[in-house]
């Protein structure tokens, strides 16, 4: 596929040769005419002798029937000539025409580049495009309006996160302890049910805050060990009659300690929740690449479309969760420049693997995997 600045060349070229050519050709038909015509009256007229002059070499005159040969030896030099001459322009307006297409699409490069680098994080910066008020400025211009629009509404949406962080967790954390300290314990069943159903409520608001901070970017980072980090997570969370087991080589990532530690977090509970008793989960961190590798159910295929997307949840027998866990994972990955895929195990389970930069198996997923 041709991009517009060869396309805007190759019009210029041919806008340029054509002319040209036809410039060329019109003249050397008028010049082969002008020609003919005064051959013709040159032969059809006598000419007039003239004396002599002493110590003056006379030039005599060409044979008449030698003229029109010259006139062909003549035409046929001129269009060699014009034939070399276009050859030249060709190359010459290629080069002009690459130059000239640049120069008018440097603007659309500028307002390509800052649309490839803007992100959440970063939409405070503007093309602010200079130059006279043409379709380029006003383009760049209409660019940057969205822009604010956009800045304002994030804006709005980052507060709205705050304040219903606070007003959400509040309530929970005043109706938890009043389960706790009011309810007599001989209604420990009911008791239990209120706190089991406060701890999800919890739980979600959790899951749906980290979900909004992991999709808005990342506004710092900073060097993580990321092997530490799993071997962090490994010691703190608990197998739940599942075989755990971990290996990891030194890897840094640029990033968030938090949500780095959240993704790993949720790579294991998601392995640990949907398995098999008795079953396995590997955790494996080589060369950039973070492997959790679990057994348990049989995926279906069309399943697998639904693994990164939120409030969906496979079949377990080992308790439901928020249907976030993945969700979650995928947009840390995201924010961190990572990519995520999922591919199933051969006797169940699946095969979560998370891709950073800079790690030396960016592998392409293959056929039946899942990649976000």
């Amino acid at each position: 596929m041709t991009t517009i600045r060869v396309r805007l060349t190759l019009i210029y070229s041919g806008l340029f040769l054509l002319t040209s050519v036809v410039l060329l050709v019109t003249v050397n038909l008028l010049l082969r005419r002008a020609l003919d015509i005064r051959i013709t009256r040159l032969s059809g007229g006598p000419v007039a002798p003239t004396a002599p002059m002493r110590g003056v070499p006379v030039d005599r005159p060409l044979p008449q029937p030698q003229l029109p040969a010259l006139v062909d030896d003549v035409i046929g030099y001129q269009w060699d000539v014009t034939a070399v001459t276009v050859g030249i322009l060709a190359l010459v307006s290629l080069v002009v025409g690459w130059l000239v297409a640049g120069r008018i699409l440097r603007p659309v490069h500028r307002i390509t580049a800052t649309a490839q680098r803007l992100s959440l994080s970063t939409l405070h910066e503007r093309i602010a495009l200079a130059g006279p008020k043409d379709e380029l400025k006003e383009l760049a211009d209409t660019f940057d309006a969205m822009l604010d629009r956009l800045e304002r509404s994030v804006a709005g949406q980052r507060r709205f996160i705050a304040n219903a962080s606070h007003e959400l967790r509040t309530p929970l954390a005043v109706q938890r302890a009043a389960i706790e300290i009011g309810l007599p314990e001989d209604v420990g069943e009911i008791r239990d049910t209120l706190l089991l159903h406060n701890r999800r409520a919890e739980n979600l608001i959790d899951a749906l805050l980290v979900l909004a901070q992991a999709e808005h970017g990342l506004d710092n980072r900073s060097p993580v060990a990321l092997d530490q980090v799993v071997r962090l997570v490994l010691a703190e969370r608990g197998s739940d009659g599942v075989t755990v087991t971990g290996r990891t080589e030194p890897f840094t990532v640029d990033g968030d300690p938090v949500l780095l530690n959240r993704l790993v977090t949720n790579l294991l509970d998601n392995a640990i929740r949907y398995n098999h008793p008795d079953g396995t989960v590997e955790v494996t961190l080589s060369r950039g690449v973070l492997t959790v590798r679990n057994t348990g159910p049989h995926v279906p295929q069309e399943r697998f479309g639904d693994l990164f997307e939120p409030f969906r949840r496979l079949q377990t027998t080992r308790g439901q969760g928020a249907g976030l866990g993945l969700s979650i994972v995928a947009s840390i990955a995201k924010a961190h420049g990572a990519d995520v895929r999922a591919s199933p195990n051969p006797g169940g389970g699946l095969e979560l693997v998370v891709v950073f930069a800079g790690s030396e198996d960016a592998v392409p997923a293959t056929d039946g995997s899942s990649r976000r």
